[in-house]
């Protein structure tokens, strides 16, 4: 299959203004670039302002055409920057419940890791609730962030459609190599949250490995510090859940 995921500047080339492609990008770049309101991760607005950021528009909805483009991305991501992610958008659609997106990412996990024609990373566990955890794609453990137009209180997590974005774990390990560095970083996005959001920080917000920490609940923040969704499945990829049938289902 062809690389559909896209440098900043093809994006405008590829499509038109008025699509809604465009609308969305230009909403996210306008996020991305605000220097009155910076937008609290750090790594994101880096790889962004670099053009170190991958960008794949799916319409319709299809996991398989991601598999195919994730492990394309995966692939070629040390060449990118040292601050990449794949950002996945979506065609804006009406509204649903922050329970329905919060399920639609974990079938979309799912399906990937069904789909993932390389074995599970053996440093990596398989059970999901496991200070070590990670979703991993083609051999490469991802931090996952999923984005919604039903989160409202927490802005960071606000997007105008479903959205998700897929970063290496290197990613992290590069830049927080040190104590000193990992504090200073989670300092600085702490201090952009507090403002951004109309929620405070989640408690569910940690390091990677910390025993009382688990990464899986990062991936989705509800609105409320008080929901805990806990997690669908065990483990990814060996459940009875049905696939996405509807590739339209996108919102």
């Amino acid at each position: 299959m062809e690389r559909l995921f896209l440098r900043k500047g093809e994006v405008a080339s590829t499509f038109p203004v008025s699509s809604w492609q465009s609308v969305m990008f230009s909403e996210f770049e306008a996020q991305m670039s605000s220097e009155a309101r910076p937008f609290p991760c750090v790594f994101g607005v880096t790889g962004h302002r670099q053009d170190q950021l991958r960008y794949l528009f799916l319409d319709p909805y299809d996991v398989a055409v991601l598999g195919e483009q994730l492990g394309q991305y995966v692939s070629q991501a040390r060449s990118f920057g040292p601050n990449t992610s794949l950002i996945v958008f979506t065609r804006p659609r009406p509204v649903q419940t922050l329970d329905a997106y919060y399920r639609k990412m974990w079938l979309t996990l799912d399906q990937l890791a069904r789909l993932d024609k390389n074995p599970w990373p053996t440093e990596i566990p398989e059970q999901i609730d496991h200070p070590m955890w990670e979703f991993s794609f083609a051999g490469e453990p991802i931090f996952v962030v999923c984005t919604t137009p039903a989160h409202v209180m927490r802005q960071s997590r606000r997007s105008s459609a479903f959205m998700l974005t897929f970063q290496p774990r290197w990613v992290f390990e590069k830049i927080l190599g040190t104590e000193k560095a990992a504090n200073a970083a989670f300092a600085e996005v702490r201090k952009r949250l507090i403002p951004y959001d109309s929620a405070s920080p989640s408690p569910l917000l940690g390091r990677y490995g910390a025993t009382d920490g688990r990464e899986y609940l990062q991936y989705f923040l509800h609105d409320d510090n008080n929901a805990s969704s806990g997690c669908p499945f065990a483990k990814l990829a060996q459940n009875k859940a049905q696939p996405i049938a509807n590739k339209e289902q996108a919102a």
